[in-house]
C-alpha cells in the first residue's frame, strides 16, 4: 500500500523505536537506578532492589525450567508477603499469567478458580493449607504446589513437593526474561464474583497495567522513593496496581500479613511510611483502636480508599489523626481505582462536614483513562449534569480489561455499544464530578469485598426449611455493609437464626454470610418477581449494625 503521508514514508515501526509497554520494565529500571535502596521489608527481612530484581528473575527462570510457558497460569494464595510481590514480576517475566487468589474464599470457589484458570503452578502460604488441601481434593488435574514457608505464619502445614525458597534456588538470575510480544498479552487474571453463581475471570493486559500504575502515581502526585505500607490485599486487583506503581518510583514496600491496628501504627512509626491504601473498614479499625489516642506524627500521611463512600465522621477523624484521604473508584474490570475525587484548593475553605460530602464523590477519571461518564444504559447518551438525573457509569480506554476468560457472552454484554458498562448507577454534578447513587447489580460491598446477593441466596435455598430467600445490603458501622437475608419458610418448617447462620458458614466463605435474618413474606410484582427495592428500604430502616 502506497503511503501518501510524508510522515509515514520510510519511517517504519521497528525494534529500535517501539517496545511494548509493560510494568515489568519498572523493576529493571529501579534496580539499575537504586540497587542498594530498600525494596521490601517483611519482619526481619530486608531486601534491596538489586536483591528483589534478582529474586524475581530467579522465579521466572525456575518456573520456565519447570515447564511453565507463555500463557500458562500461575496462582498464588498468600497474604501480603514478599513471595506474592515478587510474583507480580517473576511470573509475567517468564510469559505466564499471575492469578492472585482471594485468601478469604472457601475451598469450592478456590477449586473452581484453579480449574477454570487452568493453573499449572500453585504457590501457597502454609497458613492456608487447610482450605487449599480441600480445594486440591476437588480437582481432577492438580497443579504443581509450591509452599511459602513464611516464618511469620502462625499455623499451617507444607503441602507441596518444594518450598518457594527452594524453587528460587533452582532459577538462574542471569537468565533473560521475556518481554511481551504485544501490549495486549495477558499479565494477570483476577476473579470477581459479579452477580451470578461462578466467579468471572477478569483478564488484564500489559498495557493496562503499565498505564494504571502511572495513573496511580499521577493521582497521588507520588514522589520519588515513597514508603508504601501494604494494608490493602495484593490479591485485590493486583493491589490496585501499586506493586508496579511504587516500584516505578523506587519506593519501599512494607509488608503486613494482616491489618492489625497496632501493627499498622508501629510500621508507620518505625519505617516512616508515606502512603497506604485500604477500604473504609481499615480507617474504622485505625480510628477505633486504643493506639489511635497515642498516635502523633509531625507530618501528614497519604491514604487512598475506595468502595462505599466513607462516612463524614470517619473522614473527619482520619484528618485529625494525620491522614490525607483520597477517595477513588474503580472495579476489578478497570484494574482497581481509575477515578478519584481530584481535590480543589478552594474546597479547603469549606467546613469539614461539607469537605466530607465532596470527598465522597467518585469524581473524575485518571489521566490515563480516556472516558468516564454517566449515560442512559440503552441510548448511551450522557445524562444532564444536574446532580439528579440517574444513569449508568461507563468507561472507555486503555485501562479496561481484555474481557472475561472463557465467557464471551458476559464479555460482549460488558462491552455493549463500545463502552464498558459498570452496572453502577450515579449522577453527574454541575461541576463535572460524578457520584454513585445505587448499584444495579445488587452487589454488597462488605469490608472492601464484593458479595453476590444471588450467591448467598442460592446457598440459603439449599436449606430444607427455606422456601424463599432474598438478600440485600444492610448498613454496618464497621464493615460498611453486610448481607441482610429476608426468609420465607416452607409451611410447617421451623429454623432459628443461629441455625441458618451456622448453615451459611458451612456452605460459603464466612464474610459472605448474612448477619441479619428477617422471617417474613417477600413482596412481589404481579409476575412473581421479588421487589428488592422494598427490602432494601426495610433493611435501611433498621438501626445501623455495630457488632
Amino acid at each position: 500500500m502506497k503511503k501518501n503521508n510524508k510522515y509515514d514514508q520510510d519511517l517504519d515501526q521497528n525494534e529500535a523505536n517501539h517496545v511494548p509497554l509493560s510494568p515489568l520494565s519498572y523493576i529493571r529500571r529501579t534496580a539499575e537506578a537504586f540497587p542498594n535502596h530498600t525494596a521490601l521489608i517483611h519482619g526481619d527481612i530486608n531486601y534491596t532492589w538489586y536483591e528483589t530484581y534478582t529474586r524475581s528473575r530467579r522465579l521466572a527462570s525456575a518456573l520456565a525450567a519447570r515447564g511453565v510457558m507463555k500463557g500458562d497460569t500461575v496462582a498464588v494464595m498468600a497474604p501480603n508477603v514478599p513471595a506474592l510481590f515478587e510474583a507480580h514480576f517473576g511470573v509475567p517475566q517468564c510469559g505466564a499469567v499471575l492469578n492472585a487468589l482471594n485468601i478469604r474464599l472457601d475451598a469450592a470457589t478456590i477449586a473452581f478458580i484453579l480449574a477454570h484458570g487452568e493453573a499449572k503452578v500453585l504457590i501457597t502460604d502454609r497458613e492456608f493449607s487447610t482450605v487449599i488441601r480441600d480445594a486440591l481434593d476437588k480437582l481432577e488435574h492438580k497443579p504443581l504446589v509450591v509452599d511459602i514457608d513464611d516464618a511469620l505464619a502462625q499455623s499451617g502445614e507444607l503441602l507441596g513437593e518444594i518450598t518457594y525458597e527452594q524453587l528460587l534456588n533452582e532459577g538462574d538470575p542471569e537468565s533473560p526474561w521475556i518481554l511481551p510480544d504485544s501490549e495486549w498479552d495477558a499479565i494477570s487474571l483476577n476473579y470477581t464474583s459479579g452477580t451470578t453463581g461462578n466467579p468471572k475471570g477478569v483478564v488484564y493486559h500489559h498495557r493496562g497495567a503499565y498505564m494504571n500504575a502511572i495513573g496511580n502515581i499521577l493521582a497521588w502526585a507520588m514522589p520519588k522513593l515513597p514508603v508504601y505500607l501494604w494494608t490493602l490485599p495484593m490479591f485485590h486487583c493486583n493491589g490496585w496496581c501499586f506493586p508496579w506503581s511504587v516500584t516505578a518510583m523506587g519506593g519501599t514496600h512494607v509488608c503486613l500479613r494482616g491489618v492489625d491496628p497496632k501493627a499498622v501504627f508501629d510500621a508507620i512509626q518505625k519505617h516512616d511510611v508515606t502512603h497506604l491504601c485500604g477500604a473504609p473498614i481499615v480507617m474504622n479499625l485505625l480510628l477505633n483502636s486504643p493506639e489511635a489516642a497515642d498516635f502523633n506524627l509531625s507530618r501528614r500521611i497519604n491514604m487512598m480508599t475506595a468502595g462505599a463512600p466513607p462516612p463524614a465522621a470517619v473522614l473527619e477523624g482520619m484528618d485529625k489523626l494525620g491522614f490525607d484521604v483520597t477517595h477513588a473508584y474503580g472495579l476489578t474490570e478497570v484494574y482497581g481505582p481509575v477515578t478519584l475525587c481530584d481535590w480543589h484548593p478552594e474546597w479547603n475553605e469549606q467546613a469539614l462536614a461539607e469537605q466530607a460530602i465532596l470527598k465522597a464523590r467518585q469524581g473524575v477519571k485518571y489521566q490515563v483513562q480516556e472516558e468516564f461518564f454517566v449515560a442512559d444504559p440503552k441510548t448511551l447518551e450522557p445524562v444532564v449534569a444536574d446532580g439528579k438525573t440517574m444513569g449508568e457509569l461507563m468507561f472507555r480506554g486503555n485501562v479496561v480489561m481484555k474481557g472475561y476468560l472463557k465467557n464471551p457472552k458476559a464479555t460482549k454484554a460488558a462491552f455493549s455499544g463500545g463502552l464498558f458498562h459498570t452496572g453502577d448507577l450515579g449522577v453527574k454534578h454541575p461541576d463535572g464530578y460524578i457520584e454513585i447513587r445505587d448499584r444495579s447489580k445488587d452487589i454488597i460491598i462488605s469490608g472492601g469485598e464484593n458479595i453476590s446477593s444471588i450467591e448467598v441466596e442460592s446457598a440459603l435455598y439449599r436449606h430444607s426449611a427455606v422456601m424463599e430467600a432474598a438478600v440485600v445490603a444492610r448498613s454496618h458501622e464497621k464493615w460498611g455493609e453486610t448481607p441482610c437475608a429476608f426468609i420465607t419458610l416452607k409451611p410447617g418448617a421451623s429454623v432459628t437464626e443461629d441455625e441458618l447462620k451456622a448453615f451459611c458458614r458451612e456452605n460459603m466463605a464466612h464474610f459472605k454470610c448474612p448477619t441479619t435474618f428477617i422471617f417474613t413474606d417477600l413482596p412481589k410484582t404481579s409476575t412473581g418477581k421479588i421487589q428488592k427495592y422494598i427490602l432494601r428500604t426495610r433493611a435501611e430502616e433498621l438501626e445501623v449494625q455495630v457488632e
